[in-house]
């Protein structure tokens, strides 16, 4: 992961995907702003895999501020805070996959909604009829939407290692109770806000991520990326209502194809293999698929 050299930016950061630069200059540092830029990067299993997904970082960038435009009021709903900086454009170099942010205190806990039986969620369901140990009720399938959405926080891991679901009561241990019943409640929120809003757009959101920190008045603010192909799992709504297997009702538009291809041809041991062209061309497509299909 090499990181670029940005004039008036030095690196101190690289995340699976994203890469975190501060002011050079000591006094715009002080001011508590940052540079993080999405790269092409592409991880799966907690690996970042090659080669990377061209024009993944302006497309994962685009649908953020998007997204951050739309909870922002635009929607019709409350604002929730975001971390955009305004006032200071990216370098040139990477204004289409950059943002200029406020420094957060981050909070180490990794805000997952489900709204869908899928993924870890269905396998967990069919083994003890629970997801993240939250009881559901009987005779749900695959791909099936939940009664509610559910929040099934998770504690996050330092980079390589794997992150944890907790229960809510171990959130309340880790945050306080005052800043997890917030980070629950405005996760929901911000669901059911952005799933109504793709269901407009012919679009299923079965499940989302977010994160979140304090800012310097302790308002809890919304960061990194928000509601992405990399961060969400979206469905054709149409192909959900009439497709007769799994596949064909959750018809997605993220990185499951590679989820899909690496599980088939990866035991999970050693260095993942590199993805074949045509699995890097396919995902990209869907990529710009679902930035076109929402925000075009």
């Amino acid at each position: 992961m090499s990181a670029l050299d940005l004039p008036g930016w030095k690196h101190v950061y690289s995340g699976k995907v994203r890469d975190l630069y501060r002011p050079t200059d000591e006094a715009a540092a002080a001011d508590g702003r940052m540079l993080v830029v999405a790269s092409d990067r592409v991880s799966a299993f907690d690996h970042v895999l090659e080669p990377g997904i061209p024009g993944k970082g302006d497309l994962l960038t685009r649908l953020s501020l998007w997204w951050f435009a739309q909870l922002a009021g635009r929607d019709g709903g409350r604002v929730i805070p975001n971390h955009l900086a305004g006032g200071e454009a990216p370098p040139a170099d990477v204004a289409a996959r950059a943002m200029v942010v406020r420094e957060l205190d981050m909070q180490p806990i990794e805000c997952v909604v489900r709204g869908y039986l899928t993924g870890s969620g269905w396998a967990e369901y069919r083994a003890d009829g629970t997801v993240c140990g939250i009881p559901l009720p009987s005779g749900l399938e695959n791909g099936d939407r939940l009664p509610e959405p559910i929040f099934t926080p998770a504690y996050k891991a330092p980079l390589g290692e794997h992150d944890e679901n907790i229960s809510f009561e171990r959130t309340v241990e880790i945050v306080g109770a005052d800043t997890a019943a917030a980070l629950r409640d405005t996760s929901l929120e911000i669901y059911t806000r952005a799933a109504a809003l793709a269901e407009r757009k012919g679009l299923i959101l079965a499940d989302t991520k977010f994160e979140f920190g304090l800012d310097a008045d302790g308002v809890l603010t919304l960061a990194d990326e928000v509601l992405t192909s990399d961060s969400s799992r979206y469905w054709d709504a149409a192909a959900w209502r009439t497709g007769s297997t799994p596949d064909e009702r959750m018809a997605s538009y993220d990185k499951q194809i590679v989820r899909d291809w690496l599980a088939a041809a990866w035991d999970k041991t050693g260095t993942p293999p590199a993805l074949p062209a045509e699995i890097v061309a396919r995902t990209a497509a869907k990529y710009r698929e679902l930035l076109d299909t929402l925000a075009g």
